[in-house]
This record gives structure tokens, C-alpha cells and sequence, in this order.
């Protein structure tokens, strides 16, 4: 096993929400309140071309500061940016928040216009570019995204291998409500780069024990167990990687190769028997998942360390039968998808209005196309390209 931090990996966390959307703020304008009504259903081709007609409206009148838009009109530029940034038009977007910050602005709002350039750039996985545009940033920050730009720009410094300055911003974060968890284990993972991997564990144990029932803490509880444990393991510390990797859900994301890892601890120390309660409950699980294939050949390995040779036997047939299973599987759904079909089975209309449409996808008897293709199904950029094509 080898223990990879990637940036991307970081970023469990949506970052920012739209700053245009500010529900707590009055609404003057009704047609700027129905934009807002798209975007907060992630309509955001809606919003972009209501948007542009009620902007080319405004700048039309001869008196623009007697329409209603006027009081939203600061927003509604920024929003732009942020509606086209939604629907991954990253250039458009880039181009209207710098002719935000190239007019003739107070200095908050020339900052928050750097940041959230920025903040487009890092996801456009542009690191360079993101730290040459926060850089621009001076002076006064608007209150409402103050730990959201600390929190940004210590994740651009990770990306440029800055892991000194990035611990630096990260530990004034760790009392930020919005941040607990994220900014604790950004905190141990920059110190681990940085080469002071003490503190770093220190940091991911204490992610790894945070108390909360947000999905999204919990799901950064358990990465940040997942890689504490890995590293643990890595290190033979089979003790200390096996209480932590058990503080993992078994029903959260990191579940499997948790489960696989507590395996693995005591495996090693050759307690065969207490391996094989995590792995039997891994064996059953989706066999497409690599931690899931790695237990169906573990578990008949610990049998035979038991001297139970028969079933260790029947297990590695099992094993290689249901291996020969997958790669048939996997060779008509790839067929399938040469043939196009692909595309035919997510665009269904049933699917569409239905959260776990991704699983409820992969479970259909006459999809094989979509079988081995969960993870790069359920990922954010697939999603969003999804998005835009049903719009077309």
C-alpha cells in the first residue's frame, strides 16, 4: 500500500457558495429574485439567460438608477461570473469577473472579485494562476467570505507546494463553525508535507474524533481516519492502525478500504481469525470496488493460514468465478458502449428527477454500459457535463 495526499483529494468540502445568493438580504427586484429562484435550483441555464436579457435591459435605460435592478446591480454583476462558473463555462466567467474587478470599484469588492477569480482558477486546476490573482488581494475583505479566502488561499499554497504558509493560515481556521473538520485535516496534511509529521498525525487524530451529524464533517471524520490508519499501517504500527481505521463508518464513502486496511492489521500480526470479520463483511459488498476484489482473495489466504484448506479451496474458485464473471461483464459493457448506448441510458426521462439516479442506473438489468462506470458516473465534473448536455 502507498499513502498519496493529492490537493484534489482535499477538497471534500464545497468551498464557497455563490456569493450572489444571499437569501438573508432583501429582495427589491422581482425578475433578479426569479434568477436567484433558478440558481438555487441549480438551473443555472435558466439563470445565465434571464440574467443576460435583464442586464442588456438595464444598461439599455437612459436612467438605469431608477430601476429596481439598480439595488441588486453589484450582485448581479458578480453573478455572472458565478452562474457561468456553475455551468463550467470557467473562460466566460473568468472574463466577467475581471471586467468587475478592472472597473471603477470600491475596494471590497475589487477583493472579493480577485477572490473569486481565484477560486476559478484553482478548480480549473491552475495553481500558478490562482496564486498570482489572490496575491492581488489588498486591503479590506468583505466579512462574509474573510474565512473563506483564508481557507482558499491555504489551499493554493498546498497546491504550489507552500506547506509552511498554508499550516499558518489553516491553524487560525480551526475555530471556524463552517470549517470544522476541513480546516483540521487540511491542518495535519500540510504539516505532514511540510515534514513535521507528528503534528500532522496529531492534527488527523483529532479530525478523525470530531463529534457532529453533518454529512459532510462526517464524511472528512472518516477520510481523515482512513489516512491516519493508512499511515499507521504503512509505518507497521498494526495496534494504533487498527483503532483508528475501525472509527470509520461502514456505511460512510472510505467504508471499504477502511474495512480493508482493519483486515490487513491484524492479518499481519497473523491473527487470521479477527481478519476475517472486516473482510467478510467487504467480500459481499459491489464487486467492482478494487478494496472489494482484494477481500475476495484475502479471505480464502486467511482460511489457508488457518489450516481450513477445504474451504479456502472452495473460496478461491468462488473468487475466480466470480472474476471471470466481471471480465465478461466488462467486455459487453464495453461493446455496449461502442455500439452508443451509453449515452441513450443517461438521458432516461425516469432517472432524471431522482437523487440516487446514479445507483438506481448501474441496478438496471439492460445497462450494461453503465455497470463498471459508478465511481466516474457519481464524480462532480460528470455530473455538471451531464447537466449541460440535457440542457442542449
Amino acid at each position: 500500500m502507498s499513502l498519496r495526499f493529492s490537493i484534489a483529494a482535499l477538497l471534500l468540502l464545497p468551498l464557497f457558495a455563490h456569493g450572489s445568493v444571499r437569501p438573508h438580504q432583501e429582495m427589491r427586484d422581482i425578475f433578479y429574485g426569479e434568477i436567484l429562484y433558478h440558481a438555487y435550483q441549480h438551473d443555472y441555464f435558466e439563470a445565465i439567460s434571464h440574467l443576460d436579457i435583464e442586464l442588456g435591459q438595464y444598461y439599455a435605460l437612459d436612467e438605469p438608477d431608477l430601476d429596481s435592478l439598480h439595488w441588486h446591480r453589484g450582485q448581479a454583476e458578480f453573478a455572472v461570473g458565478d452562474f457561468e462558473l456553475a455551468y463550467r463555462m470557467h473562460h466566460r466567467a473568468g472574463r466577467a469577473i475581471t471586467r468587475v474587478i478592472e472597473g471603477n470599484v470600491e475596494e471590497q469588492v475589487r477583493n472579493e472579485a480577485i477572490y473569486r477569480l481565484a477560486r476559478i482558477y484553482f478548480q480549473k486546476d491552475q495553481p500558478v494562476n490562482a496564486l498570482h490573482a489572490i496575491e492581488r488581494i489588498n486591503g479590506d475583505v468583505p466579512e462574509s467570505i474573510r474565512s473563506d479566502l483564508a481557507f482558499l488561499r491555504a489551499h493554493i499554497y498546498m497546491a504550489n507546494g507552500r506547506f509552511e504558509e498554508a499550516a499558518r493560515l489553516l491553524r487560525k481556521l480551526q475555530g471556524e463553525e463552517n470549517l470544522v473538520g476541513f480546516s483540521t485535516y487540511n491542518l495535519g496534511i500540510a504539516l505532514m508535507r511540510d515534514g513535521k509529521v507528528n503534528e500532522g498525525r496529531l492534527c488527523l487524530d483529532q479530525a478523525g474524533q470530531i463529534k457532529s451529524n453533518n454529512p459532510a464533517t462526517l464524511a472528512i471524520k472518516d477520510k481523515s481516519n482512513l489516512v491516519f490508519g493508512t499511515k499507521l499501517l504503512e509505518e507497521h504500527n498494526f495496534e494504533g492502525a487498527k483503532q483508528v481505521l475501525d472509527r470509520v463508518r461502514l456505511t460512510g464513502p472510505f467504508s471499504n478500504r477502511a474495512l480493508l486496511g482493519a483486515g490487513w492489521t491484524d492479518a499481519f500480526e497473523e491473527r487470521f481469525d479477527r481478519a476475517l470479520v472486516p473482510w467478510s463483511i467487504l467480500v459481499n459488498r459491489q464487486v467492482t470496488d478494487a478494496a472489494v476484489q482484494e477481500a475476495m482473495l484475502a479471505v480464502p489466504y486467511a482460511y489457508g493460514k488457518l489450516n481450513v484448506h477445504s474451504k479456502a479451496a472452495l473460496l478461491y474458485g468462488s473468487a475466480l468465478e466470480r472474476f471471470s464473471t466481471e471480465i465478461d461483464k466488462l467486455d459487453e459493457s464495453i461493446k455496449s458502449i461502442r455500439e452508443g448506448h451509453f449515452l441513450k441510458a443517461l438521458v432516461r426521462e425516469e432517472l432524471k428527477q431522482d437523487a440516487n439516479w446514479v445507483v438506481k442506473l448501474r441496478e438496471l438489468p439492460d445497462t450494461p454500459e453503465t455497470y463498471d462506470l459508478l465511481e466516474l458516473m457519481a464524480s462532480h465534473d460528470f455530473q455538471q457535463s451531464l447537466k449541460n448536455y440535457f440542457d442542449l
